[in-house]
């Protein structure tokens, strides 16, 4: 297998394992190959092979049994996020069994607020991509998702993006930017007026806010991002593994 040169080895084959645990390829409770199937399957490095098992490992994904072999976590179905992707709204929403879509709001520049300069390094008035939009799940409105990105970043004309993308592929494509992990704050807050336009229901109930810091390759803040969660639909459950 030909792997990219311009990405990490070790994310690379992280990924295909992932996918593969996603796909069915791996099912739940399965044994996957060992370090050297798939370092020879691969062509790459045992140490390799085992940083990411280790990662996978850390997400909940498999679990190591000294002696016997590694395994996909049977339980893995039960979870709606795991740790390592909890900032992904379309798997969160697939978690929970449902189909989900994306509805673009707006797309505009705006000065970055003192909160967003902080998070992102940047200075108050600094210039941010700003993206609102709104995920359903079964075409009901579950989150409101606000982000915000450099616009020293875009490399694309503006009037080009397409933000019914899934963020990830809004940074490969428009910012060529990837995402190397996020950090993800957990609240519950009253709903304010602007997601109660978008998500409906009872005024002055709580929702959950997911606020995530998004960060590149090279440990650099490359957004930041606030999501207005309706639980009352969506059940957040996370597995994590224990050593």
């Amino acid at each position: 297998m030909n792997l990219i040169q311009t990405r990490t080895v070790s994310n690379q084959v992280d990924e295909i394992l992932l996918e593969r645990i996603r796909d069915g390829t791996y099912s739940p409770g399965s044994r996957i190959p060992s370090e050297s199937e798939l370092s020879e399957e691969l062509g790459v490095s045992r140490a390799t092979v085992r940083t990411a098992l280790a990662k996978l490992a850390a997400n909940g994904m498999i679990l190591r049994k000294q002696g016997n072999g590694t395994f996909v976590n049977a339980r893995i179905k039960e979870a709606s996020a795991q740790f390592g992707n909890l900032w992904d709204l379309v798997q969160l929403i697939e978690g929970n069994g449902y189909k989900s879509s994306i509805q673009l709001i707006s797309i505009e520049r705006k000065p970055a607020t003192e909160k967003e300069a902080l998070v992102l390094a940047l200075e108050p008035g600094d210039e941010l991509i700003h993206f609102q939009r709104v995920f359903r799940a079964d075409q009901r409105a579950v989150i409101l998702a606000d982000n915000a990105i450099p616009s020293t970043l875009l490399r694309e004309p503006l009037d080009k993006v397409d933000g019914g993308l899934h963020i990830r592929d809004i940074f490969n494509n428009y910012f060529h930017q990837k995402i190397a992990f996020a950090i993800t704050d957990i609240r519950s807050t009253l709903i304010g007026a602007d997601a109660l336009k978008h998500l409906g229901g009872k005024a002055e109930r709580a929702i959950l806010q997911l606020d995530v810091t998004f960060y590149g390759m090279n440990n650099l803040p490359i957004a930041y991002g606030v999501n207005n969660f309706d639980d009352s639909v969506l059940r957040l459950s996370l597995v994590q593994t224990w050593s």
